[in-house]
């Protein structure tokens, strides 16, 4: 199976539990646990390669240009990742639905589930860093969901924002590493990076990006001091915990580290970071864990200590701490996801997970007590059984290592942390199961059916099968541990078994054993000395520290974004000033190369037109309607001055843009006072005017610098005007940008419109059915209205002079691709005629003959586009890629088709949508405003002369 496939699996079939949901819960679950084990499946397809040496790939160049290829790649590492977050997956699956009761809803349980789930796999099996980055922040998203799944728990929305919180941060700052390593390997694919160890820890980037990635890796791994998270994700249902703390969300630091050992490690950096880290957590989360009263609070804090254990193994360096971390993870996937399955069956059954409220289970639970018994024992380390075998490794390496120049300090550490391990064990084992059956349980305890305890039950039969047969998990161990090595050191000559003779880690391994039953004796006084203890308690710290950044960013929310739009423009041209004018003094120009452009009268002309018109704005903006007729003036001159300089395509846009956004904005202020009252002092005034002269005379400064500089040849508008004819097949090279090489662009920009003429729909109809409806027909006009709404002379030449709009339209569209027009061009020609006969004619009368809704139009405008674009994935060229041609039909002449054609219709009809779609909009406000006030208006309509009261409209 396609790695492709076994990814993409999992996304896919997240659609299948909200729809099976409805043919009951066992379809449900069925339906997901089926998506699970065909990606299971397909993964177990590939184990004879990869368990042979080899490496199957998938390769997809997506965006070769950035960097960003869709590559996936199976090895040992992510081999073991992913058996085990399918594996798992699919026990956490069958536990889960009966686990869950009838009120939770189990399709979207499932779906949150299989996203998480494919989350994980795409991390495990990414060959690119940009793509791991994704699934990184997936696997944060999708966590979010399944944490706080139950939204009725307080508890359980606040550990779903404090881990998000948390690994979101840690996820931000390894994106910054990851592209440091891209940077300094020039390639973003992980199998290149793996192969150039020199050339990174050579680089002064290392060591930020090493701390960077480690951010990454130890928030989502919970290493301290961002160890806090992960109790208090503990609110997740039962299946969740056990999921995201066996195989999958907890594990991804981890993974990370081990897939970036050949290149990271092996420095006193991340010797000392890493191995320090896990030193500090593995303690720590040993120490609270014991102390904890809630079963899962208990294992939550023993899968911390758990975390460090294994992170310190990869810090130290070596091969055989290398190996003896993979086969921790292995193990400790298997008895703790077991154990957290064993504390949700006690909570499920006795309705508590309250330590010091349970006891005695073992005669009313024996099924569950023998799970559970058998998967503490291998967390605890006692021989015959898994854990046993990778703690005596870790004891061993810890033995050899050497911390600050102390060779005590790490096998003194590793011990206190394997003791406080073993001593939650054994009251994870006592507090809960053994002692006197009591009466007070909540509810009566009794095992689960078999759907419940069959997944842990298989656990703890793989706990047995390895601690007594450590050959069986041995190929894989070595082919997982040469893996991570990436052939920096050789496999360590050692071979998994039970008795390794008498050894220092054996003393150590017996010392914790034998002291973690002596503070089982001790726990009650020790916990007593415990709770009156001071210390600092992670929660509060970060609800002080969060509360503290809250605060913060409200005060300069309120200083800043206090809805004044000058200052924003203020503050926004002030540093654009400062920021262009530290460019300037600190950056060279050279000397002007060109001359000045002859300058004529009717240049001066214009020019002085366009200040006069912007002088006047200035002083009249205040009215409205001045302001606007002004802006049209405004708008009218630069138009001229694009025809001036040779631009008439653009001057085509802006006089047609210019007419269509000035009756939209005259509809609009219809529903406005005449001015806009005095809002700011004068020394405010003056300060704005400062801030815009200095804007003003910023940029013309800029222009002019370029203007009289030549650019490096080849410059991008020589590429253009070279291809705009072989590429494109067109002359007109603002049409061939626009639709061709720069197609992309503009297919957006039309959705956008189109996204905004529904906007204005959207908030008509709202307009329309709210309170605001009994304003507008109430609503009394500021001056009386001419008596003739619809003069004949204006209604007769609107519709004779229709036909030649369109015929003007279609003649811009079809010569647009060699001469100056376009679709965009004729869309708004098309438009204005349209809008004609609204205004001459009364919308009433126009709406009555409008036989295509605009959405529509809009709609298939963006249809069009988008199929065109398509197109060119059959030629197997990239997306709006253009093909043309000549053809000849007698008896008419050669002439040219091109696709982009059908690019340029899409734009077209997008344009006529958008621009009908704001008009009618503001229509349907103006027609119920003047409802009352245009009772009489007459409709001029020679095909119904008898009918006076169709268009009342003015």
């Amino acid at each position: 199976m396609s790695l492709f496939l076994i990814v993409a699996l999992p996304f896919i079939g997240a659609l299948m539990p909200g729809l099976m949901i409805a043919a009951g819960r066992r379809a449900c679950a069925l339906a997901t646990l089926w998506v699970t084990l065909a990606a299971f499946i397909g993964l177990l397809t590939h184990v004879p390669t990869v368990m042979a040496g080899g490496i199957v790939t998938a390769r997809l160049d997506w965006l070769p240009g950035l960097g960003l290829n869709a590559n996936f790649y199976l090895d040992g590492l992510g081999l073991l990742f992913g058996l085990m977050i399918l594996g798992i997956g699919m026990l956490v699956i069958i536990y889960g639905r009966y686990y869950l009761s009838r009120e939770d809803n189990m399709g979207e349980f499932y779906s949150y589930l299989l996203l998480f789930q494919g989350a994980m796999i795409g991390v495990v099996l990414c060959d690119n860093i940009l793509m791991l980055l994704v699934f990184w922040e997936l696997t944060s998203l999708s966590s979010f969901l399944l944490i706080g799944y139950w939204k009725h728990l307080p508890e359980g929305r606040q550990g779903a924002r404090m881990a998000l919180t948390v690994t979101g941060m840690g996820g931000l700052a390894m994106i910054g590493g990851m592209m440091m390593l891209g940077q300094i390997v020039g390639s973003y694919d992980l199998t290149v990076i793996l192969e150039n160890r020199e050339a990174i820890q050579a680089s002064p980037l290392y060591l930020p990006a090493l701390i960077l990635i480690l951010l990454g890796c130890f928030t989502k791994s919970a290493q301290f001091p961002f160890h806090f998270w992960l109790p208090h994700a503990m609110a997740a249902p039962t299946p969740v915990s056990a999921y995201l703390h066996s195989a999958t969300m907890v594990k991804a630091g981890i993974f990370l580290m081990a897939r970036l050992w050949p290149v990271l490690s092996g420095t006193d950096a991340w010797f000392y970071i890493v191995t320090t880290a896990g030193l500090v957590t593995m303690v720590l989360g040993a120490v609270i864990g014991l102390f904890k009263h809630d079963l899962k609070a208990l294992l939550a804090f023993s899968t911390v200590s758990h975390l460090g254990l294994i992170t310190m193994l990869l810090g130290t360096g070596t091969s055989y701490g290398a190996m003896a971390a993979v086969f921790h993870i292995m193990n400790h996937a298997t008895f703790k996801a077991a154990l957290f399955m064993t504390a949700g069956i006690v909570d499920h059954e006795a309705h508590t997970r309250h330590i010091p409220a349970l006891g005695g289970l073992r005669k009313l639970m024996p099924v569950t007590f023998t799970i559970a018994t058998i998967a503490a024992l291998s967390m605890a380390g006692i021989p015959l059984l898994n854990g046993f075998l990778s703690k005596e490794m870790m004891l061993e390496e810890a033995a050899h290592t050497t911390l600050y120049a102390t060779p005590w300090l790490v096998p003194v550490l590793a011990t206190v942390g394997a003791l406080f391990s073993a001593a939650y064990s054994f009251r994870f084992i006592v507090h809960t199961f053994l002692g006197p059956v009591r009466d007070d349980y909540p509810a009566k305890p009794h095992d689960p059916n078999f759907g419940m305890y069959f997944s842990p039950a298989l656990l703890t039969v793989l706990v047995v099968l390895i601690g007594i047969a450590p050959f069986v998990a041995e190929p894989l161990v070595f082919a997982v541990t040469e893996d991570v090595l990436g052939g920096i050191l050789p496999l360590p000559d050692v071979h998994l078994k039970i008795w390794h003779g008498l050894t220092p880690a054996l003393m150590m391994s017996a010392i914790a054993v034998v002291g973690g039953l002596i503070l089982l004796a001790i726990f009650a006084p020790l916990s007593r000395g415990w709770d009156a203890a001071p210390r600092p308690e992670a929660k509060a710290i970060f609800d002080r520290v969060i509360a503290a950044c809250v605060h913060a960013a409200q005060g300069v929310t309120r200083r800043l974004h206090d809805g004044s739009l000058t200052r924003y423009a203020a503050i926004f041209g002030v540093t654009v000033v400062a920021v262009g004018l530290h460019a300037w003094t600190s950056g060279s120009v050279g000397p002007e190369t060109r001359a000045l452009t002859p300058v004529t009268p009717i240049a001066i002309a214009g020019w002085l037109l366009l200040v006069g018109a912007a002088l006047l704005l200035v002083i009249h903006h205040r009215n409205r309607l001045r302001a606007l007729i002004l802006m049209g003036v405004i708008g009218l001159m630069v138009s001229m001055g694009f025809n001036f300089f040779s631009a008439p395509d653009l001057a085509l846009t802006q006089i047609s843009v210019e007419v269509v956004t000035i009756i939209l904005m005259l509809l609009a202020l219809n529903f406005l006072p005449n001015t806009t009252p005095v809002e700011s002092g004068g020394l405010r005034r003056l300060r704005d005017g400062v801030i815009a002269v200095a804007g003003g005379l910023a940029s013309s400064s800029l222009i002019y610098s370029i203007l009289m500089r030549d650019f490096a040849s080849p410059s991008i508008s020589e590429y253009h005007l070279a291809n705009s004819y072989k590429g494109g097949g067109g002359t007109n090279v603002v049409n061939v940008i626009l639709v061709d090489f720069r197609g992309f662009d503009t297919f957006g920009e039309i959705i956008v419109l189109g996204i905004a003429a529904l906007v204005i729909y959207a908030l008509t109809e709202t307009l329309l059915s709210s309170p605001v409806r009994a304003r507008l027909l109430n609503r009394k006009p500021d001056q009386p209205r001419a008596g003739d709404a619809h003069p004949l002379m204006m209604v007769v030449m609107t519709r004779v002079m229709l036909p030649l709009f369109l015929m003007v339209g279609v003649y811009i569209f079809l010569r647009g691709h060699n001469q100056p027009g376009g679709g965009f061009i004729a869309g708004l020609i098309v438009a204005i005629a349209v809008v004609v006969q609204y205004m001459a004619s009364g919308f009433a009368w126009a709406d009555a003959r409008q036989r295509f809704p605009y959405h529509g139009i809009i709609g298939a405008g963006v249809l069009v586009a988008g199929l065109t674009g398509i197109g060119a994935w059959y030629a197997g060229k990239p997306f709006l890629t253009s093909a043309f041609g000549y053809f000849r039909i007698p008896p008419m002449e050669e002439f040219e088709l091109a696709t982009a054609m059908g690019f340029d219709l899409g734009v077209f009809l997008a344009v006529v949508g958008a621009v009908m779609l704001s008009l009618h909009s503001f229509s349907r406000l103006a027609r119920t405003a003047d409802m009352n006030v245009s009772e009489h208006a007459m409709d001029i309509d020679p095909s119904r002369p008898e009918d006076d009261t169709n268009g009342q409209e003015a």
